[in-house]
Order: structure tokens, then C-alpha cells, then sequence
């Protein structure tokens, strides 16, 4: 199936998380401390110069605000990402609306933080007309918005192309060609079953086959192809995707997941009826007690 020695993206994958973590923290501090010299400088100027405390403690009390907002803009991206190339419209008014959410969050959240800082310091945080400056707060909140979720989509695509992306061989044109026009009046024949995909990654090209997926996971417009160790993306519906399986090896086992039956090594019983799939591969799939029954089935 090509080189089983882990490639970049497999190597990179354990230390992801942290990565991303420690990207925000580090780009959220820079921003910072860039905006808050900046405002310092800037300061020197006004003819009613306020102290060095109340500026860092505007700007710091933004960024963290900010900080602890990405996870919500990540997961907010994720889940409308399915809708921008099918309904665009949709997309960005999904995203417009989560804009002045996003922006109310952190005008209130920093105001708070503000006010706590200023209580400490034996000082009153003035909020008087800050609703009048909500919308310059918005234009601002929105420039902030719009560039964490188009980061987040470069990311992505970059994780993209990185991973690996899997399209089913189109089938063989002398196939078709040996079709007899008689045979049209005949019953439909059903879908030809994939057998190989077309696997591109960092500019290579490979084969895997059907049989050796191990299990299927559902990701946004896309399934997650997990085989013998190695994670491919492919452009689909797990329920669309599942109609072209052989229904003998694989079946549903979650709202997200479908597994190859001949791939369970353990099935572990969990409270509430539900359960854990123990691969050979040595992952563990849920399964959820709506499948209990279909997964009995395709193992007797």
C-alpha cells in the first residue's frame, strides 16, 4: 500500500493539538503587546494622558477575551464549513450573525474584566456610552472575526492537502463499452461496489483497496478513511458512502461512524446499552445502542 513509515502529516498529528494551543496563546500575546506599546506611545500625545496600568490593562483584557473565544470560532467555522459550496448565502450570513454574537461576547466580557481590574486598583470602570460605541467596537470585532475564520479555513486546506485526499476510481471506459444496447430494457443493474481508491498526498500518488479500510468516520463534508494505521479524506456522505460498501463487511455503528466487521478485535459493553469497538489496529470506534442490533447482525 506504499510506504508504511509515517509521513509528515503523521508524524505532525500527536503534537497537533498542542501546536494550534501554543499558535493562538503566541499570536494572541504578540497582538498584545504590539497594540499596547503602540497605545502607549500614542498616549504621550493626548492632551488628558491616562496611566500606563489602564491602557495594558484595555488592551490585555482584549486579547484574553479574544483568546477564549478562537475555540468557539474554530467550531463555528467547522460546522458551516459543509455550506460554502453548496449554499454560499447561507455560509455567510451564518457567519455574519456569528459576528455580532462574537462581538457582543467580547465587548461584555472585556468590559467585565476591565471593571474587575479597575475594582482592584480602588477605581470605577466607566461604562457610561458604551452602548452608543457598540458598532465602532463591531467594526472592529469584525476585521478580528473575518481574519480568524479565514485563517482557520488556510489551515485547513492546508491540513487538507497534507493528509490526503481519496477519490474512487472512475470506473474502466472498455467496461462500458462491452455494454450490449439490448441490455438498457433490463433491470437496472445496482452501483458497482468501489474497490481501489486514488490516495493524493504531498504530490504522490497511490492505491488502497476497499477491503482494507478499517473504519469510516464522518467529518463535515467529508469521511475520514482510517486504514491500517494511515487517515485519508474523502469527498462524501458516510450514508452515501456506505451504499457503495459491501454490506456483508461493513456497517453503521454510530451517527458517525461505520466500521469494517472483519477490523473488530473487542466489543466492550458500556453503561446505557451503548459500546466500545476495539480495532485491530488498536483504535477504538463508539458504538452507539441505535446499532447494537445492525452490528449483531453483521457478525452472526
Amino acid at each position: 500500500m506504499g510506504d508504511s513509515r509515517k509521513n509528515l502529516y503523521e508524524r505532525y498529528e500527536p503534537i497537533r493539538r498542542r501546536v494550534e494551543v501554543g499558535f493562538w496563546i503566541v499570536f494572541m500575546a504578540l497582538q498584545a503587546v504590539f497594540n499596547t506599546t503602540v497605545a502607549l506611545v500614542d498616549a504621550r500625545d493626548r492632551a488628558v494622558p491616562r496611566a500606563a496600568w489602564e491602557i495594558v490593562t484595555w488592551e490585555v483584557s482584549s486579547h484574553l477575551v479574544l483568546l477564549a473565544l478562537v475555540p468557539a470560532v474554530v467550531a463555528i467555522q467547522h460546522r458551516l464549513s459543509p455550506l460554502a459550496r453548496t449554499h454560499l448565502l447561507r455560509y455567510l450570513g451564518w457567519h455574519l450573525a456569528a459576528s455580532v454574537v462574537f462581538s457582543v461576547v467580547h465587548v461584555a466580557a472585556m468590559f467585565a474584566l476591565r471593571a474587575m481590574v479597575y475594582a482592584a486598583a480602588g477605581e470605577r470602570y466607566d461604562f457610561a456610552g458604551w452602548t452608543g460605541r457598540w458598532g465602532y467596537e463591531y467594526l472592529k470585532d469584525v476585521r478580528a472575526y473575518l481574519s480568524m475564520v479565514f485563517g482557520i479555513w488556510v489551515y485547513g486546506v492546508f491540513m487538507l492537502r497534507l493528509q490526503g485526499e481519496a477519490r474512487v476510481l472512475d470506473q474502466p471506459e472498455a467496461a462500458a463499452a462491452l455494454a450490449e444496447p439490448a441490455e438498457a430494457h433490463q433491470a437496472a443493474a445496482p452501483p458497482a461496489r468501489p474497490e481501489r481508491f486514488l490516495v493524493r498526498k504531498l504530490r504522490r500518488e497511490f492505491l488502497i483497496a476497499a477491503g482494507d479500510i478499517d473504519w469510516l468516520q464522518a467529518e463535515g463534508n467529508y469521511i475520514g478513511l482510517h486504514v491500517n494505521g494511515h487517515d485519508y479524506l474523502l469527498r462524501a456522505t458516510l450514508t452515501d458512502f456506505l451504499a457503495q460498501l459491501d454490506p456483508a463487511h461493513f456497517v453503521r455503528v454510530h451517527r458517525s461512524h461505520a466500521v469494517n466487521l472483519g477490523r473488530i478485535k473487542e466489543i466492550e459493553p458500556l453503561d446505557g446499552g451503548d459500546a466500545r469497538l476495539h480495532m485491530h489496529d488498536g483504535s477504538t470506534v463508539p458504538c452507539s445502542r441505535r446499532y447494537r442490533d445492525a452490528l449483531r447482525a453483521g457478525a452472526s
